[in-house]
């Protein structure tokens, strides 16, 4: 492999291999045929197979090459489903030896594993297991190249929405390992958070003297102020205090030349006016009163440190709006067109005209972004049914916390509301008609399933990556649903994590819960491997819980929704700990295969966040579905009888609720709009030139030839492998090419 680190990325993202052979053989001796043939049964025990593109590159390398093929692919595969740790729970025999075990025998177990300080554990003898019967899909490892690498930096750099703390990681490896990355830079980044931490990078790699190489890429006091918080290692969605660090002189000439090039800096200062106090004592912007063109930056320190603050942009609207004169706030917002979306709501119910205001911003609908477009389109479609109970909010910052509110706001006519979802459409459509020409686009219906990726700010690192709220179905097969967490100590403090699961009816009414207050449930047919206290060495095996939870024994017992929970029990926070995952497995028996059979992991992700607790996934038991969760939750009695699943419970509750109920554009319409721009729908994947379907079959073509001996036309199939097919998970692909 030519770069690990980039491998790794297109291993993990796109499922692609980049292979280079160095000395390219075409007739392999039997020991490299079989070196093939062993990676690929190795790799399908993994849940994982070879393309017919890869499985040819790989029968041109020699020995040596496969050899080193094999250590690279292995490893990484066993890290994407977990399978590079042991998983050893408190009962090897899980989960029929929990289920019938009596209760005093569990209970001596327990206490006796408690008293040792989580040291001991019973012994029991480890049955043969019947082989696993699970039929399960694998997943196909196709040939890459350096340009789709290429591709998934520029889309990350495009998106236009903010993006994860593993998007940033991969955007800092390519630009430290790819000496060409300057080749993909756009000309301009739509995400002043992507300004930042870019600009950030090529500071750091390259130290440049001056701006002019990043100057095309600020345009307000703001954008300079993210940058200077991100060399700072500070929060560049501006949401947290930042420790600023002092900088170099070249850095504050740097920032002043960033400043100089921006319009209404003071305005935009007194926006963040404690921050921008501080940073001036750092850059000193007194020392440069002999250069002319800081004139301005110099006068708005000045301001900002010795005069009130005048009445700005925000502070007329606001005024107007108090004054209850809805048109004059309009008329103003026109300035500013993403600021009169997000308002558009709360000026139209409180206007005496609402077809005024419905004017004014049809004037700028097209100056609006797209993802505020999308979404004020969505909220609207929303209005109009009023039948969502609650509102959901996420406050911007680190964390994936949800807030839930009850759906009070008064009724807007459907007539208002399906002109404003007009206006959003055409705007989306005339903007993207101006991009290149789709051609013929085949769009799975599948994909209504996902939710557009407007925000992954605080989304965990994860197998696949889906967006929350995104409701998609279990396995045809699927029988039962086997959550599992792994963990280890920290390095001086014992780490306690617990796995739980609630089981709500249809009206999320509590009735039942599975965790080490109640290992086994027989009605539902659900069972806990066994509450374990103590990870183990920080170096060593660490330790798992499972919990097994029969899908329609849930629903046949009206039970619905199922409700994974992970807790600190010992208080540590996730983003404190060295190691602690989740991630559950789709089981068509449970009684078959290990209890960690990593070819039916559907999921695993890293616990990471600065919080104590994690709701990763909700099962709706009765729709067969999964929705996608990934929130925190803070400890609510955190001080009174530890964290743990009931003293939470109502919070768990509303968040899940809300996250049920959550009102967002899902892909399908997201492509089907710019389908409706630039392209042609057709329902032959085969005729397409694009494909929009986790179905990663290539499309196929065929031709025919008559048969001189025979005279009779005979079919020639043949695999269209140059046809893109973009899936559900190739999230960078929507954020920096759709929206």
């Amino acid at each position: 492999m030519k770069n690990i680190k980039l491998s790794k990325i297109l291993l993990q993202r796109k499922n692609l291999i980049e292979i280079k052979p160095k000395n390219i053989t075409y007739e392999q001796d039997n020991i490299e045929k079989s070196l093939i043939v062993s990676i690929l049964k190795n790799i399908q025990s993994l849940g994982f197979t070879f393309s017919k593109e890869l499985f040819e590159k790989l029968s041109h390398l020699d020995k040596n090459e496969i050899i080193s093929f094999y250590h690279f692919i292995i490893p990484e595969l066993k890290i994407l489903v977990g399978d590079d740790v042991e998983y050893k729970p408190m009962y090897p025999n899980f989960p029929k030896q929990v289920m019938e075990a009596s209760e005093a025998e569990l209970f001596i177990n327990a206490i006796v594993h408690y008293w040792s300080f989580g040291t001991l554990l019973p012994k029991y003898e480890e049955n043969k297991r019947l082989p696993l019967i699970d039929d399960n899909k694998m997943t196909v490892l196709s040939l890459g190249s350096h340009q789709d690498l290429m591709d998934i930096f520029t889309n990350l750099v495009n998106s236009k929405t903010s993006i994860s703390q593993q998007d940033k990681e991969d955007i800092e490896t390519i630009i430290l390992n790819c000496p060409d990355y300057e080749k993909y830079l756009p000309d301009e980044i739509p995400l002043k958070e992507n300004v930042a931490y870019v600009c950030k990078l090529i500071i750091e790699k390259a130290p440049i003297k001056n701006a002019s190489s990043i100057s095309k890429y600020f345009k307000t006091a703001t954008d300079v102020l993210r940058l200077i918080t991100a060399l700072s290692g500070g929060d560049i969605s501006l949401s947290e205090k930042t420790m600023y660090k002092h900088l170099k002189r070249p850095e504050r000439r740097m920032m002043m030349d960033l400043l100089s090039e921006c319009n209404n800096i003071v305005e935009d200062m007194f926006r963040y006016k404690f921050e921008w106090i501080r940073i001036g004592e750092i850059i000193h912007p007194s020392e440069y009163w002999y250069i002319k063109k800081y004139n301005s930056v110099r006068n708005a320190f000045y301001i900002l440190r010795n005069k009130k603050k005048p009445l700005f942009f925000a502070g007329k609207v606001q005024k107007a709006i108090l004054e209850n004169d809805m048109e004059t706030a309009a008329n103003i917002l026109q300035n500013r067109p993403g600021d009169f979306a997000r308002q558009l709501d709360k000026l139209i119910r409180e206007a005496k005209n609402p077809s005024r205001i419905i004017k004014a911003f049809k004037k700028v609908a097209k100056e609006v972004s797209n993802p505020v477009l999308l979404q004020v389109r969505q909220h609207f479609i929303g209005r109009m049914t009023d039948n969502e109970p609650v509102r959901v909010f996420f406050p911007k910052g680190n964390l994936a916390k949800a807030m839930v509110v009850p759906n009070d706001l008064p009724k807007i006519s459907d007539e208002v509301c399906k002109s404003i979802s007009k206006i959003c459409l055409n705007a989306l459509v005339e903007k993207y008609a101006e991009k290149e020409p789709m051609g013929n686009v085949y769009v799975d219906d599948e994909l209504k399933n996902y939710l557009v990726p407007f925000n992954q700010r605080s989304a965990s690192k994860a197998v696949k990556t889906i967006v929350r709220g995104s409701q998609i179905p279990i396995g045809k097969n699927s029988n039962a649903i086997r959550g599992f967490i792994w963990w280890t100590n920290a390095e001086h403090s014992i780490v306690d994590i617990d796995l739980s699961a609630v089981i709500y009816d249809k009206n999320w009414d509590y009735v039942e819960h599975i965790s080490y207050t109640n290992l086994r449930s027989s009605k539902y047919r659900a069972c806990h491997s066994g509450d374990i206290t103590n990870g183990g060495d920080i170096n060593g095996k660490g330790v798992a819980e499972f919990i097994d939870i029969e899908i329609d024994e849930v629903a046949k017992n009206a039970g619905r929704y199922v409700v994974f929970q992970v807790h600190s029990y010992t208080g540590q926070r996730f983003s404190a700990l060295p190691n602690c995952r989740f991630g559950w497995m789709e089981r068509e028996c449970v009684d078959s295969g290990e209890i960690f059979e990593p070819s039916t992991v559907e999921m695993k992700m890293d616990l990471t966040s600065n919080s104590q607790i994690s709701i990763p996934v909700i099962f709706d038991c009765v729709e067969h579905k999964f929705i996608w969760c990934d929130m925190d939750l803070q400890n609510a009695h955190r001080h009174y009888g530890g964290n743990n699943l009931e003293s939470n419970l109502r919070g768990v509750t509303a968040t899940c609720y809300g996250i049920e109920h959550l009102n967002k554009p899902n892909i399908y319409d997201l492509v089907m709009m710019n389908v409706m721009a630039r392209g042609h729908r057709v329902n032959d994947r085969n005729k397409a030139d694009i494909i929009f379907s986790n179905d990663k079959t290539n499309p196929i073509e065929v031709s025919y030839e008559i048969d001189k001996v025979l005279g009779v036309l005979t079919p020639t199939v043949v695999e269209k492998s140059e046809v893109p097919i973009i899936t559900s998970f190739d999230t960078d692909y929507f954020m920096g090419q759709l929206l």
